[in-house]
């Protein structure tokens, strides 16, 4: 309710707002007037958008001076973000998406990033009152008074202080940042001047006696009016207080607020145009990567395998009760000449599913409650790791796989060509989908092998996989919902060989699939795009049983001796382990 009222009010001020302007002060005719205008004389405008840009330029000249650290591309990169998000933004917030693209993008840190961004932009907000008192002090005595000019002047040289003083204690950590010296104070200045070629081409070419001092002049005090704007792009503060500096130069006022909307409106499309490229170039981008990075890290080295070493075959369970046993039951013995072991992980089972794996020859851990998917992958993989395997497959409990298969699924991976193999169902012999699920996994295997960049990559949801020991042991699954496209990811990114072999499929018969495509793709998405943009490594496999699930775990369940006995060598007749 109160999100609907907050709408709701939002709408109407808008509509009061528009009708206000329509009423008064917007003369169409005459806005239409100076856009045709403008809109005649492209090579004017270019000339002046190039100006404007090279404003940004200098800028971002006098920010790598002080801070030596930042590449000149990030610096103009940052700038340009924190301009588009000034005009999409509310109460100028867009200003802290300055640091926020350099901490983000570099390895400069929050604190150097935001120290010589309070340097430079109250060198910035001194820079340009000057010139608004230089060029239009009519004007801007009239718009804030000798007490607002005291206030704004005690406000900057407050803002460059701290921004001196925290520099200085960046400084004495080590961090290199220079105090702004004539060269940084020329460039704000010169930058301002740059900036005001947009207002003076739209006012010539309108046909407005504004000369270049006074479009400085005019520039001059929008600018410094916005430091206080409430509006997204100072929308209305910019308007008046340009409109206000131009009929004080003698400009007529419905032609001079036609002038001030139409520059507001340059600028505000030159920040959003720019400002949506600077967000991705240059790399990394501000919002992370979306791909993994063309060049990938050389393989890592194979763990050593013992001759009797087995393959561990895991199966997460939940609620599986009539399937996971038939799962079990038709695990082949041994593999390639290796015995198996069945490991069955049990999330929190409110049937027999636990019991059943268990019966069929399984050993069988238990999570403490229901966790998900991905959490019992963790799992898996770190209680398969702890047995020193040749190879590690993972298969689902539903049925949908043929167990027949893991001779195929392990192969590559036993022979040390691949580490990470993933059984493909649209490589092979789909006996049974339903429509929209074949539909679903295309769209996402799609989606995976763009963001992978694998053309190989043809199933990137399979439930039947398979890892050689390094891969097992340091795979990362970054959300207990699921694990498939972050654990592809991550193998990848490491540079772990990756291969594909047909395999069997066909839907279940009976019972459902936990997966919602809402829940699915809000879980998902954030974090594949934190696994692609996060420096800071996740817990892998093998460290992650001795980290987590601090509360008393249910017990292992394992087969009687009689069970063990007859389920011969397909648990390898190992013992269960204590958790």
């Amino acid at each position: 309710m109160r999100r609907t009222a907050r709408v709701v009010v939002g709408l109407a001020a808008v509509a009061v707002a528009v009708g206000y302007l329509g009423s008064g002060p917007v003369d169409g005719a005459e806005v239409g007037r100076v856009v045709r205008a403008v809109a005649a004389d492209p090579l004017g405008l270019a000339a002046a958008l190039v100006a404007y840009a090279a404003a940004f330029g200098l800028r971002s000249w006098a920010w790598v001076r002080v801070l030596p650290g930042l590449a000149a591309g990030q610096a103009w990169a940052a700038l340009h973000v924190s301009l588009a998000g000034n005009h999409v933004l509310p109460l100028r917030l867009g200003e802290a998406l300055r640091p926020a693209s350099v901490a983000r993008r570099t390895d400069l840190g929050w604190g150097p990033a935001t120290a010589s961004t309070l340097t430079l932009r109250a060198a910035d907000l001194l820079a340009v009152l000057a010139l608004a008192l230089a060029a239009a002090p009519a004007p801007v005595r009239g718009l804030a008074g000798d007490p607002g000019l005291a206030v704004a002047g005690t406000a900057v040289i407050g803002l460059l202080v701290a921004g001196l003083v925290w520099a200085r204690r960046q400084r004495s950590a080590g961090v290199a940042i220079r105090v702004p010296g004539a060269g940084v104070a020329a460039a704000c200045v010169a930058a301002w001047l740059l900036e005001a070629a947009v207002v003076w081409e739209v006012a010539r070419a309108a046909g407005a006696s504004l000369s270049p001092a006074e479009a400085v002049g005019v520039t001059a005090v929008t600018i410094a009016a916005q430091a206080v704007a409430v509006t997204p792009g100072g929308f209305g503060t910019y308007e008046a207080a340009a409109t206000a500096a131009m009929v004080g130069s003698g400009v007529d006022p419905a032609l001079a607020f036609a002038v001030a909307l139409t520059t507001h409106a340059v600028k505000t499309a030159y920040a959003l145009v720019v400002g949506g490229v600077a967000s991705a170039v240059p790399a990394p981008a501000f919002w992370g990567r979306l791909r993994l990075p063309r060049v990938r890290p050389q393989r890592p080295p194979a763990l050593p395998v013992a001759d009797d070493a087995p393959v561990v075959v895991m199966i997460p369970v939940h609620d599986e009760e009539g399937r996971v046993g038939q799962v079990v039951a038709r695990v082949p013995s041994s593999v390639h000449r290796r015995r198996v072991e069945v490991l069955v992980v049990d999330d929190g089972s409110t049937d027999g599913s636990a019991a059943e794996a268990a019966a069929a020859g399984a050993t069988v851990v238990a999570q403490s409650r229901n966790l998900g998917l991905g959490a019992a992958v963790r799992r898996g993989l770190a209680e398969a790791s702890a047995r020193r395997p040749a190879a590690v497959v993972y298969l689902d409990a539903d049925g949908e796989y043929f167990p027949e298969d893991i001779g195929t699924v392990v192969a590559p991976v036993l022979a040390g060509r691949a580490d990470y193999v993933v059984g493909s169902r649209f490589a092979g012999d789909i006996r049974r989908m339903l429509p929209h699920r074949r539909f679903g996994n295309r769209v996402l295997t799609q989606w995976v092998r763009w963001t992978a960049r694998r053309r190989d990559l043809t199933d990137g949801q399979s439930g039947f996989r398979a890892f050689s020991p390094a891969a097992a042991a340091d795979g990362e699954v970054l959300h207990d919902y699921n694990y498939a496209q972050v654990l592809t990811l991550d193998l990848l990114g490491k540079g772990y060989a990756y291969a594909e072999v047909p395999i069997t499929y066909a839907f279940r018969e009976q019972g459902t699939s936990f997966v919602r495509l809402g829940r699915y793709l809000r879980t998902v998405l954030p974090a594949v795009h934190r696994e692609l943009g996060d420096p800071t490594p996740a817990q892998s496999s093998a460290t992650w049983v001795a980290n987590t699930e601090r509360r008393p775990r249910r017990p292992v369940l394992r087969p009687s001796p009689a069970e063990a006995h007859s389920s011969g060598s397909r648990c390898g007749g190992s013992p269960a382990r204590a958790t």
